[in-house]
């Protein structure tokens, strides 16, 4: 591992003066990809220098314990019992570092958020996650764009679809995927009983053009008249879309804008992104679960969290986290989950990594 770090600033170095030829310099294209190399790269070198210091310290402080003056030894003996903890550290940091990067963790996200069970109480809380996903995304300076919806009639919706632009979105949406339960007494009930709801959460990255070609001939394109709540028309135009792409039989449907063209557009980024979602699961289906694991691409099948209203609770079952802060949560003051949901999987990951020391 040490000498994969010293490659790393070796390529640093490299990098660094590729920056400043004067070539690169008036080419752009060629200028933004070594300085976006020479800025994921300057993360590693900056750790990896402050532990070979660490351990240029240590090794003088371990040859201060051969010194005849007892005062000296004790002090020594301090030093290196300080700079051993600190070597830990770094060595942690480099190894988390050195971890396989997902390459889709700064893109923009799709999420797409559906009731399951539960009839109007899923509904109302697609519209409760949604809120909660905006007020959270809000709080970073992204974009949220809805892509479709479809209300319920009573203030939920059926389901909702939306982009979710920002730099590294995916990486902070990724580990929502999944049920999300709700238990909570329904206005409706007279006996005060509490009903248990589900809603699901699909996290996709958006497929970029460079990366998934799509032939427009493998597409049907329907057109249709918008629907509302009841199916009353909405809208005197065919410019509702749904779009089939014939080879995955995937199906998307968008009517949220009064334009064909604008409904079609949302919809292919919709139907781009599902498809890119697909052949990543198949591929991790190939992939060991220690693998599936590290990358973090979330079984949609089970039970992820569970938001108790009765006891203002939240429990993420996969790391056992249970917080009393439902209200807050619910305003978009989710970073404590997903901060611990990183850390979980980052764990697993340096677990499952190939055996190897620092030396």
């Amino acid at each position: 591992m040490f000498d994969k770090l010293t490659g790393v600033e070796s390529r640093f170095l490299e990098v660094e003066k590729l920056l400043s030829d004067p070539a690169i310099v008036q080419d752009l294209g060629a200028y933004q990809k070594y300085s976006r190399e020479h800025s994921d790269l300057n993360k590693i070198v900056s750790v990896f220098r402050k532990y070979k210091q660490t351990l240029s310290e240590l090794n003088d402080s371990m040859e201060l314990l051969k010194d005849k003056d007892p005062d000296i030894k004790e002090m020594a003996r301090e030093e290196v019992n300080a700079l051993t903890l600190k070597k830990e550290r770094f060595e942690t940091d480099l190894k988390k570092l050195l971890l396989p990067k997902d390459s889709n963790d700064s893109k923009n996200v799709i999420l797409e958020i559906r009731a399951g069970t539960g009839g109007e109480e899923a509904g109302l809380f697609v519209s409760d996650l949604f809120r909660m996903y905006s007020r959270y995304t809000e709080g970073k300076n992204w974009k949220v764009e809805v892509l479709s919806h479809h209300a319920t009639g009573v203030g939920g919706l059926k389901e909702i679809v939306a982009m979710i632009h920002g730099k590294g979105a995916y990486s902070c949406f990724k580990y929502e995927s999944g049920t999300h339960r709700v238990q909570r007494v329904p206005e409706t009930e007279t006996q005060g009983r509490i009903h248990t709801s589900a809603v699901t959460v699909a996290v996709l990255p958006e497929a970029e053009d460079v990366e998934l070609h799509i032939d427009p001939s493998e597409i049907k394109v329907d057109v249709f008249r918008s629907t509302g709540p009841g199916g009353q028309s909405v809208n005197t135009t065919d410019s509702a879309v749904r779009l089939t792409h014939l080879p995955t039989g995937i199906i998307v449907t968008c009517q949220d804008e009064k334009s064909q063209l604008k409904n079609k557009n949302k919809g292919m980024k919709v139907l781009r992104a599902r498809i890119l979602d697909r052949m990543i699961r198949e591929q991790n289906e190939k992939r060991s679960q220690e693998r599936r694991t590290q990358i973090g691409d979330g079984d949609r099948s089970g039970r992820i969290r569970t938001y108790n209203f009765p006891q203002g609770r939240v429990t993420d079952h996969r790391i056992g986290l249970t917080l009393y802060k439902l209200e807050q949560i619910l305003q978009g003051e989710i970073d404590e989950i997903i901060e611990e949901l990183v850390t979980y999987y980052q764990t697993q990951a340096l677990q499952n990594a190939e055996p190897g020391e620092l030396h």
